[in-house]
């Protein structure tokens, strides 16, 4: 069985709610952070930077919640991805964790950066029910977290974005969300 392993509040959440998704079963692994857990030689064999969340499948290894959705996505998503829509996949995976997290989670960027990624994202959002295609993806589990995490976290005020909160609303009434990320908080 697959396990995944993560923290309290840490992106493992995402994957459980992709895992969720695609109804493939696997046990969660809390990893207790403050007591060092993620830093021991048993957890360092599966991920040598000592951080969350990681998976093993199999004898597969594998760490970065980006890297770990796109597997998963190739591996147990029913249906498969034209190599175009699976590079536009990559492209939203990669925005959500290398442009929108920091662009919006780090105080030092925020004032500058928020503005315009919400208006593209409001715009693009405004013209499609999902990132990719006409169904539920791994760049929906990212895009879609992070979009929730924002009034959850930060308590920041989206309603200048109405499509953001309608895509944002979709994502948090889905049954796999409300199970994993949703129950949270």
């Amino acid at each position: 069985m697959l396990k995944l392993y993560g923290g309290a509040r840490s992106r493992a959440s995402i994957v459980q709610w992709f895992l969720e998704e695609l109804a493939v079963p696997y046990e969660f692994v809390l990893l207790d952070m403050q007591a060092g857990e993620h830093q021991q030689a048993d957890y360092l064999a599966i991920n040598p930077i000592g951080k969350v969340p990681a998976i093993v499948d199999g004898d597969f290894k594998l760490w970065e919640s980006g890297a770990i959705l796109l597997y998963l996505e190739d591996k147990y998503a029913s249906n498969s991805l034209s190599p175009e829509q699976r590079a536009e996949q990559n492209q939203w995976i990669l925005f959500a964790n290398a442009t929108l997290g920091p662009g919006v989670f780090v105080e030092a960027t925020r004032e500058r950066e928020m503005p315009r990624l919400m208006t593209a994202l409001n715009s693009v959002l405004s013209q499609r029910s999902f990132l990719v295609g006409d169904r539920f993806s791994a760049a929906d589990a990212a895009v879609g977290s992070l979009l929730a995490y924002i009034p959850l976290m930060l308590k920041l005020d989206l309603s200048e974005y109405p499509a953001v909160m309608e895509y944002t609303k979709r994502m948090t009434e889905r049954p796999a969300f409300q199970k994993t990320i949703g129950s949270r908080y």
